[in-house]
């Protein structure tokens, strides 16, 4: 990460503490195309980045409970979360953060749109993305190449394949991939549609919603972040170690979400590292 004794570009974008406007993500959710029911911004590091974008889509995409009549009900979100993570990170990790455009996602009723600053090489098409016909070529070698090392992607070229599968076997409608100003714009869909041609106002598409989700997710937490408070709550002394190896993820991704839940003002350390304890603020 250094070159002639200086942190290289990667190094900058993986592991800078403070905001900076070269990252800016706009995050945006949206009743209709000029009227904005919500919105937040992140600068942060890389790393950092992913899980403040995939927050704010949890936050503002719904989820059904299905009871199904054993113990535990089912839970099924608007959207398969593991292809909404992997667009995330494809954006995050190949953007091209030499341009003066930021990356935007936009979360509407039915749908979400991704876009992101940097055009596809010029030998691969959205023909061949949709159809697997092309080699990964990273833009940022030295990031992608840290993410797949802490396990956030698997290879190279092979995440738009599974986002595709992803929707395919959530029975909905597959992403759409489009250039434009510069960059690529994924759009994604909860339901089916049906697209409408008229040679005077173009291609429209409409949105209808089939089923009726159950369950609207209101809380601003993450999944980890509720276990997290769950877990203070049950034991205030409790370590981030402790928390890790019971929640399943690593001590630093624990860190991570306590220092956005202590931003969101849900929870402050009182007392020293060793002998202090967590309070939950109700």
């Amino acid at each position: 990460m250094l070159r002639e004794d200086k942190i290289i570009n990667a190094a900058f974008l993986l592991f800078h503490k403070d905001d900076n406007i070269i990252s800016t993500v706009e995050l945006g959710r949206f009743q209709t195309d000029i009227i904005i029911k919500d919105s937040a911004r992140s600068k942060s590091d890389v790393l950092t980045q992913i899980n403040e974008v995939l927050d704010f889509v949890r936050k503002h995409i719904n989820k059904e409970i299905i009871i199904t009549g054993s113990a535990y009900n089912t839970e099924r979100w608007q959207y398969p979360l593991e292809a909404i993570r992997e667009i995330v990170l494809n954006m995050i990790i190949h953007r091209d953060y030499r341009s003066a455009s930021d990356s935007i996602v936009k979360v509407y009723d039915n749908k979400i749109e991704f876009f992101n600053p940097g055009m596809l090489p010029d030998d691969i098409t959205v023909d061949d993305l949709m159809n697997n016909r092309y080699k990964s070529t990273p833009r940022n070698k030295m990031v992608a190449d840290f993410c797949k090392d802490l396990g956030l992607i698997e290879k190279y070229g092979s995440g738009i394949r599974r986002v595709i599968t992803l929707f395919k076997e959530a029975g909905l409608p597959l992403p759409e991939f489009e250039q434009i100003s510069g960059g690529l714009n994924v759009t994604v869909y909860s339901k089916t549609f049906e697209r409408i041609s008229d040679n005077k106002v173009g291609d429209k598409v409409i949105d209808k919603v089939i089923d009726k989700v159950i369950d609207k997710v209101i809380d601003d937490l993450s999944e980890n972040q509720s276990k997290i408070i769950s877990l203070m709550r049950q034991k205030p002394s409790i370590s981030t170690s402790d928390m890790a190896s019971v929640i399943g993820i690593s001590q630093r991704k624990v860190f991570e979400n306590i220092r956005i839940l202590k931003q969101k003002g849900k929870i402050i350390r009182e007392g020293s590292a060793k002998s202090g304890h967590w309070t939950v603020l109700d």
